[in-house]
Parts: structure tokens; sequence; C-alpha cells
């Protein structure tokens, strides 16, 4: 196995590319490392990030937010900008494994792990986050719902990895939650999750996106549970249906974790709560 640290995005590509064996990028490594050391991979070829300019800032751009591939869950979760924003999307972040784990986990590594179950990623889909792609064509911006296709698969190519994740503008009257169901208090693998993203005018819901994990292959964008409740004040009907929508899309199995019809269940409520959640939170800003 040869390690490889570039000193740019240029680099990093044209020696990915030129690996005929199996590539890993590493940037937190929470995932590859476990990955490495129980041999469930054996790379050819790590690419390290870390080095690469931009790959650890986080900067304000067009109103919303660049974060670089290495940031780790730590760093993020002490930006009072992102936080600000974005707190569906950090409390996701923050809640992937231990005090030490924070420390080195990211955003990317979390999406790029491709794990239905990933807390980070219908957050981000929820916000309608974007992703920048470096690869041997160039550079390409990427919705996060396009890029897990399955447990453990990606839509990256040959030479291609994520430099960045872009949180767009929140905007007047937005807000965001996540919540997610565990066999344990902490540590632990989502047996639901859930992302509210929404946008009030008053106490009117006038924009939603709310997206499930781990009840189906990849996160699950919900458009039924959305229209359920834009237009209304988040009052019980609309909670209600809401929750049924929720359940009604989802395609889970039964493992040790949970049975389909408890995660089913748990999705409606996961739904209705994450939905309460962030719109207190959209019409706190309202009033700032």
């Amino acid at each position: 196995m040869e390690y490889f640290a570039p000193a740019t995005v240029g680099e990093a590509v044209a020696r990915a590319e030129t690996e005929p064996g199996l590539v890993r990028f590493l940037a937190g490594g929470t995932d590859v490392l476990v990955q490495l050391r129980s041999g469930f991979v054996e790379p050819d070829l790590v690419v390290d990030i870390k080095r690469i300019p931009g790959m650890r800032a986080i900067t304000a751009e067009n109103g919303g937010w660049r974060i670089g591939a290495a940031v780790s869950g730590a760093e993020l979760c002490r930006h009072s900008g992102v936080c600000a924003d974005w707190p569906g999307v950090v409390e996701a972040l923050e809640l992937i494994g231990s005090t030490q784990i924070q420390g080195r986990a990211t955003l990317v590594g979390n999406l790029c792990n491709a794990s239905p179950a990933a807390d980070s990623v219908p957050a981000m889909i929820a916000a309608q986050a974007m992703v920048a792609v470096a690869g041997p064509e160039g550079t390409r911006d990427v919705p996060v719902a396009g890029i897990p296709t399955g447990p453990g698969q990606t839509s990256l190519g040959s030479g291609e990895f994520i430099t960045s994740v872009f949180l767009p503008a929140r905007g007047d009257g937005g807000g965001d939650a996540y919540l997610r169901f565990i066999p344990r208090t902490e540590m632990d693998i989502a047996v639901v999750g859930c992302a509210v993203s929404l946008r009030v005018d008053g106490e009117t819901v006038v924009d939603a996106r709310i997206c499930l994990g781990a009840v189906a292959p990849t996160a699950l964008v919900v458009d039924d549970a959305a229209r359920a409740i834009v237009g209304t004040r988040l009052d019980e009907a609309a909670l209600s249906d809401l929750g049924a929508a929720c359940s009604a899309a989802c395609r889970p199995i039964d493992d040790k974790r949970g049975t389909v019809a408890f995660r089913t269940r748990v999705a409606g409520v996961l739904g209705r709560r994450a939905a309460a959640i962030a719109h207190d939170r959209a019409r706190a800003r309202t009033s700032e």
C-alpha cells in the first residue's frame, strides 16, 4: 500500500487517476482507518488530502458556508456562524461517535462512507447542500443527494473526490432540525433518522424539505411529508399528515437493531418532532 499526501487538488487527482488498483481518500479517517485495520478493504493507494489548502477551512460564500472536506465535527460545532444558520446539520454531525471521534470525523467522510444510517446525510440533503467534486475532467458541483447510490456505494468516478460542502444561505424565517432513534443513549447507529428544513412567514410554513435516514438503501426525501405542512401553521392535523407520509415512504429492512414495523412507526414520530423543532427555530429567527 502506498501513502500519498499531495499539496494540491491537481496532484491528488493526477495520482489517483493513474492508480490501477483500489484508491481511498483520507480526510478524518474514522471510517477508512477502521476498514483498513479490520481488513474490510485493502487499498493500493491512500491519498491524504488534509495538507491541501482549504481542506480545513470554513468560509462565508454567497450568504452561505463553504466547509472544507477535512473540517472535523469538533471544528464545525465550534463555528458560531454555521451553528446559527444550520443547527440541524451541526447536531447531526455532532451525533457521530465520541468526543475523540469528533476530533476527526467529517461531513464528507460520513457522506462518502455511504451508510444508509449516516446521520449528517439526511440533514445535508434537507438543507439542499451541494458538494464540490474534483476529478480528471475538472470540478463539478453535485447535490449531496446525488452522491450515495446504495449501501457503501457512491457516484464518484475514478480519480474523483469531494473537496468541500456548501451550505446555502439560510435566509429569513428558516429553521432546521435533525433527530434520530438509537437503542443506546450514546454512540450507536441510527435505527431511524429524520431531518427537516423549513421556512416560515409569520407562523405559516411556506417551504419545507424532509429527509429520512436508515429506512431505505439511501437517504429518502419525502415530498408528500413536505406538502402536508406547507401552507399550515404546523397544527396537529398537519403534523399528523406529515407523520403518516413519513411512515408511508419507508422501505426499511428487519435487522438486529429494528424491525420494519418499528422503523416505519418511528419515522413518523421523528418527523413530527423534528418539524416542530425546526418550526420553533424558524419562528425565533423571524423575531430576531
